[in-house]
């Protein structure tokens, strides 16, 4: 049951301690406001209280331009941001506490507000994320050398079943062939023209392996062997599978700045700290970027920034890793492997994009 006397004594005293706990809207003015809106304090027959932004436009009541209810940049926000972050990476073998429910009493916010703060900063929902870094997680212990079996449950998986649902999708072949560095897997590769320049789609059965820009077929294909010496590499024929097809169309959609570019399957072939940049950069939201020193810290390794840039600087999957939206802290560009020009394309595209969008 809601205290709405004490929810009401909040208001009074604009406590900001309670923002993402819950909302009251001014019937008489038709806005619905933070707890620790700075507007003056309405009458108290005019308030009603909500848990979730959705109630208060239910009753017909609009976001206050003021305290910005339905924004994610409130006090604090970014703190609790990494704060939920550092929780998840330290609890990713107990899956209980990872529930949203748990984590909502956790942090002392409601379920609604959490996922919705966590899904706007990060790209993906809490649950999302966990899966993400359980998957980054088995990747890198299966890199190092541990067995599968033993890499599954490090990865807090609780069963193998659990992993090979998600090898299509997250690994791009099976654990062991990764493991094994790409031995014994079959490569496809195609070259498509595209606004931006030629590019050399490798791909197993199960996802991306290679995408890079080139001047040349010949110079791409030169570059896609030395990537993977030890697999099979054919050019595929024309008409190409349906998966594959979906691919290019998806990339050319997005390069001709029709839509974003959705989650496509990857297989990441590095060292553990490489793996863990790129799938790292794989949430940053379409049209966002960060500096080379944010994603040092995102990854735990706050001192590394020129690491970072020298991961960016080896992704062999361009656009579906998308290192172009790392930049400089002075908001320079800094390097890309497939030329500057291409990187400020590529993120004013993505933001007109995201201007449409909104």
């Amino acid at each position: 049951m809601i205290d709405e006397n004490k929810l009401w004594e909040a208001v009074l005293k604009r406590d900001n301690t309670q923002d993402g706990k819950f909302l009251y809207g001014v019937i008489t003015t038709g806005v619905f406001c933070r707890p620790g809106c700075a507007s003056r304090a309405p009458l108290r027959k005019n308030v009603r209280f909500y848990k979730r932004a959705e109630e208060a436009e239910a009753d017909g009541l609009r976001p206050c331009l003021r305290c910005k209810p339905t924004s994610v940049k409130d006090d604090g926000a970014m703190d609790r941001i990494a704060e939920m972050r550092k929780y998840i990476r330290n609890h990713l073998e107990d899956q209980a506490l990872l529930k949203l429910e748990a984590l909502s009493r956790h942090f002392g916010l409601s379920p609604f507000y959490l996922q919705r703060i966590f899904k706007t900063a990060v790209g993906m929902t809490p649950k999302k994320y966990v899966q993400e870094l359980r998957m980054q997680t088995f990747k890198e212990d299966l890199r190092s050398g541990t067995t599968v079996t033993n890499a599954v449950y490090d990865a807090g998986f609780g069963s193998t079943s659990r992993v090979y649902e998600r090898v299509d999708t997250k690994l791009g072949m099976t654990p062991k062939q990764y493991r094994a560095g790409g031995m014994g897997v079959e490569i496809s590769y195609a070259t498509v023209n595209t606004p931006m320049g030629l590019i050399l789609i490798g791909a197993t059965d199960r996802g991306l392996c290679y995408l890079e820009f080139g001047g040349s077929e010949s110079e791409l294909l030169d570059s896609l062997h030395k990537e993977y010496p030890a697999a099979q590499i054919i050019p595929l024929s024309k008409p190409y599978s349906e998966q594959y097809s979906n691919w290019v169309e998806a990339l050319s959609s997005y390069l001709e700045g029709e839509k974003a570019l959705g989650q496509l399957p990857v297989s990441l072939h590095g060292t553990a700290f490489q793996v863990k940049v790129w799938n790292y950069l794989q949430t940053i939201p379409n049209g966002s970027v960060q500096s080379y020193s944010e994603v040092a810290k995102a990854i735990g390794h706050p001192k590394a920034t020129r690491a970072v840039a020298s991961a960016c600087a080896a992704n062999r999957i361009a656009l579906v890793v998308p290192c172009h939206r790392v930049i400089r802290g002075d908001g320079g560009l800094g390097g890309y492997r497939w030329g500057l020009d291409r990187k400020r394309s590529l993120l004013d595209t993505e933001r007109k994009v995201q201007s449409r969008a909104s």
